[in-house]
């Protein structure tokens, strides 16, 4: 833990000790009758008195902002907060305030893959009595989330934006392949094309030659290997035949167009998974209960920055005055 890092502050003794070790040797005054007594070495005395006082306010003050900038200190100063998802509704956003009583609370937009994280790394800025609620389309984290204060979500989700994939079919076959890009449902909408171009993302070739060398495309689908080259030393997963090449990734199977439904929706299935994002899932609305759940890694706090400031002024003005002493 950072806040450990205050155990240090007794290293402020040591410039302390050092400005008031001072020595200075006894001085010694010839005496006519001094030739009768003993020889003796002189002899020092250890005289404790403040010296260089400025210098030793400037290097207390390099110790205490050194050992607070490990110390990431953080004053709690947020108080009740509504952390909105960006894009959600608004008239949503004000009723679920007012039903929460809410309404006094400060506002904070953030995006909605982000809120609950957010929150976790800045749970230090928040007062002990402060009240927390996150609103939106918030996707559902891998895990629970942990907070060491309680937390209340309430989602709305959003209509999924709609993907539109270009595709281009160059078979003798073309009806077949229609039929299965026909029947693909969900967010992702495809777009088929009579020729390959620009904004193509899929290039169907089901033809026994080869493609023109500057055609293309992120992904190709092919019956025939003998027109890739780069299929000569591919990989086979699932009965699909891959490989890289100079136009892009290069999927084959002899079984092409799927005879059969079951086939076509594992291959529209293994394309969607593969090429495009999933959509992610709308947490449900729940509160969370104070954790007490190890210390988690907490984003930096405010004063850091000013802090290494003030550490660059005040070593550069240590180091002015200790060459001045010398002069």
């Amino acid at each position: 833990m950072t806040s450990l890092w205050w155990l240090a502050l007794p290293t402020l003794l040591l410039p302390i000790w050092w400005h008031r070790k001072k020595r200075v040797q006894v001085k010694a005054e010839p005496l006519a009758s001094a030739r009768f007594l003993p020889r003796t070495e002189p002899r020092q005395m250890r005289v404790w008195r403040w010296s260089d006082i400025l210098l030793l306010i400037v290097r207390c003050l390099l110790l205490v902002c050194a050992i607070a900038w490990l110390a990431d200190p953080v004053f709690p100063w947020r108080g009740d907060t509504v952390v909105v998802a960006q894009g959600t509704d608004a008239r949503w956003v004000e009723r679920e305030i007012k039903a929460a009583g809410y309404v006094e609370a400060a506002r904070l937009p953030l995006p909605a893959h982000e809120a609950l994280a957010w929150i976790g790394a800045h749970e230090r800025e928040f007062k002990p009595e402060a009240r927390l609620l996150v609103l939106g389309d918030i996707p559902m984290p891998a895990g629970l989330p942990a907070f060491r204060r309680p937390v209340a979500l309430r989602t709305l989700a959003a209509p999924v934006p709609r993907l539109e994939a270009r595709v281009a079919i160059v078979s003798a076959r073309a009806p077949e392949w229609r039929r299965m890009f026909a029947a693909l449902d969900g967010p992702l909408r495809v777009v088929l094309e009579n020729t390959p171009g620009p904004k193509t993302e899929l290039i169907v070739w089901d033809m026994p030659d080869a493609p023109p060398a500057g055609m293309r495309a992120p992904l190709w689908w092919t019956t025939d290997t003998g027109a890739f080259t780069e299929l000569a030393q591919s990989k086979a997963v699932g009965g699909i035949r891959y490989a890289d090449g100079a136009r892009g990734r290069v999927w084959a199977s002899n079984a092409w167009p799927p005879a059969d439904p079951g086939a076509a929706r594992a291959l529209l299935e293994t394309w969607r998974e593969l090429h495009y994002a999933p959509v992610p899932y709308t947490a449900p609305p729940q509160a969370f209960a104070p954790s007490a759940a190890a210390a988690r890694t907490y984003a930096s706090g405010a004063l850091r920055d000013f802090l290494m400031w003030a550490l660059v002024a005040l070593f550069a003005i240590e180091r002015i005055l200790t060459h001045a002493r010398r002069r």
